[in-house]
């Protein structure tokens, strides 16, 4: 018997995504994902100083604040051929990675964890044995019964009181669920925990950036001054405090999440073989340890992956016209060369073109128009962007840091490579990457400190900086890595002034509906053979779409003089 299973919002933050799943006997056998909100940035952006564009883009995500900024900056600096001082990439660096770490997180213990955990099965853990396990696998200075205890009994008020909080709308008690409760404690503990620890890397953003969220950036390089000695400045004290706030990065990483990541997908290794998805790859890469102008030097590489094929890494160009392409044959935009075209994000347009019906609806009209999402390709082939996807291209490009953490990881999991390729995998990846880029992160600090101590405080490049020195036409591409994944903003600058900007933003790539030629984007493909055990509580459905961290921006509301809500479009990111 075949069953439609709609979940909307299947977000737990950043906006509505709506997944809708055809099931027979038990196993969804097709799959539509629609971005139910409609982004307008680009409009905004018209008209406007290219140096200001990196303060709007940033605005379109709460989450991804930093790497907006970051994008939009590199694609002036692109159009205007502007080279930034290496304490700028240095600084980027350091903010870039500040937000991976936190970010993977936030992600791993709030937004996905749960869908592992079962938080209600915990009160009947014993808060010994949970430490017992707990310091089995970490030296974490937490994992003790009192502590556990106290966890217990503050989720066991919340219960007795006829509601969970934060712990609300879950399916408890679900079959899928297999950690032990003594597990479960620790989990959720250490979700408490990471609560407490994520408000402090982020630091690193106010001290370097002013302020976080939306960290202040610059085109030519960053708004901070370097001089260990001014007490204005970016001085000593402040040095030692990013310093102190890496290495307890270091420490949280390595003594809490990477052990209950490991911990929590030893229980679920049948799960490496569900949610592979397409079985292409895209990275643009970031991290520059000789500047952003050589990608060769990069932590993160740049390259595409076809046909789960690793022993070729395809070079990407995003400027040229014939890589990457959007459609919106199945979007609710129109282009004036017709719903068949593919444009390059240079030639992109943003005509809004909504032809469903009003919100709230029964079904998505799938043969049709069916979301706000367009449709990215890269070659015209559907990608995978995120950290799986970082994490097969630096494998696949040799990188030594990136294979040994990968080989190890499979080796404690006892799983094969191609467990890489499933919903367990794309979760390992994030918590590999994690650990990965707290170490580098120190390195770059490193760098810095070295560079300031031998006399080099530039953090500003002065060249193009009036608009009197452009040319009167310029086009620029400014890519970098988001969380989520693969991120660029495309600039068009005419007389002095944006005359187009387009962004492809990872979930773009991920959520996207289907292409001309019928081809599931990610999300889409990864639930297709996911089993499904309960249509009322599609807890798989949430597994394997959250493990791509998906994320969409803010709402837009419209109202008439009166106040009166007549309408409501929203922003998909």
């Amino acid at each position: 018997m075949s069953q439609r299973i709609v979940v909307d919002p299947i977000t737990r933050i950043e906006g509505h995504l709506r997944i809708e799943a055809v099931v027979d006997n038990g196993v969804i056998t097709d799959a539509y994902s629609a971005g139910t909100m409609v982004r307008g940035i680009e409009k905004i952006l018209k008209g406007r100083d290219p140096r200001d564009a990196w303060a709007f883009t940033s605005r379109v995500c709460g989450v991804c604040t930093t790497v907006h900024a970051l994008a939009s900056c590199r694609a002036v600096e692109d159009a205007l051929k502007i080279t930034v001082p290496r304490n700028a990439d240095l600084i980027r660096n350091l903010m870039f990675c500040s937000q991976y770490v936190q970010d993977h997180v936030v992600h791993f213990y709030h937004l996905h964890a749960l869908d592992w955990v079962d938080v209600v099965s915990m009160l009947s853990a014993d808060p010994a044995a949970a430490a017992q396990l707990a310091q089995s696998i970490s030296p974490w200075p937490k994992n003790s019964p009192g502590h556990f205890a106290a966890v217990q009994q503050r989720l066991k008020s919340f219960v007795e009181s006829g509601q969970l909080g934060i712990f609300a709308n879950g399916y408890w008690g679900h079959p899928q669920y297999k950690l032990p409760p003594e597990a479960n404690l620790m989990a959720v503990s250490h979700y408490l925990d990471a609560l407490e620890w994520q408000k402090e890397i982020v630091k690193v953003h106010t001290i370097f950036g002013g302020k976080n969220p939306h960290p202040n950036y610059v085109v030519g390089g960053m708004p901070c001054s370097l001089d260990i000695e001014e007490l204005g400045a970016i001085n000593t004290e402040r040095l030692n405090h990013v310093a102190a706030l890496v290495k307890d990065a270091i420490a949280f990483v390595e003594q809490v999440y990477v052990p209950d990541l490991l911990a929590i997908a030893g229980f679920y290794k049948d799960w490496a073989a569900i949610g592979g998805g397409v079985e292409n790859y895209l990275a643009y890469g970031d991290l520059p340890t000789r500047g952003y102008g050589d990608p060769t030097s990069f932590r993160l590489p740049r390259g595409a992956i076809l046909g789960r094929n690793l022993a070729e890494v395809h070079p990407v160009n995003p400027r040229d016209l014939a890589e990457i392409k959007e459609y919106v044959g199945h979007s609710w935009y129109r282009y004036g060369a017709g719903d068949g075209a593919g444009l390059h994000p240079f030639q992109g347009e943003t005509e809004l073109n909504y032809t469903g019906p009003r919100p709230p609806f029964d079904a998505l009209d799938v043969q049709g128009k069916y979301s706000w999402v367009k449709t990215p390709r890269w070659k015209e082939h559907p990608m995978e962007v995120g950290p799986l996807a970082r994490m097969l291209v630096a494998f696949a490009s040799g990188s030594t840091d990136v294979k040994e953490i990968v080989t190890a990881v499979l080796a404690k999991l006892d799983v094969p490579v191609a467990a890489l390729f499933s919903t367990l995998g794309r979760t390992a990846a994030r918590g590999i990457e994690t650990q990965l880029v707290a170490h580098w992160m120190k390195g770059f600090l490193d760098d810095l400190i070295a560079n300031v101590k031998a006399g080099d405080t530039r953090t500003f490049a002065p060249d193009l900086w009036e608009p009197e020195t452009w040319p009167a036409t310029a086009e620029g591409v400014g890519m970098t890595e988001a969380p989520r994944g693969a991120l660029a903003h495309w600039i068009r600058i005419q007389d002095r002034l944006i005359d187009n900007f387009q962004l492809v933003v990872p979930t773009t790539w991920n959520a996207s509906p289907r292409d001309p030629r019928g081809q599931r984007s990610a999300y889409e493909a990864a639930l297709v053979g996911t089993p499904v055990a309960n249509v009322d509580q599609p807890l798989e459905i949430l597994r394997t779409v959250h493990s791509f961290d998906p994320c969409l921006a803010c709402a837009v509301h419209l109202y008439d003089p009166d106040g009166r809500q007549v309408g409501r479009a929203c922003i998909d990111d």
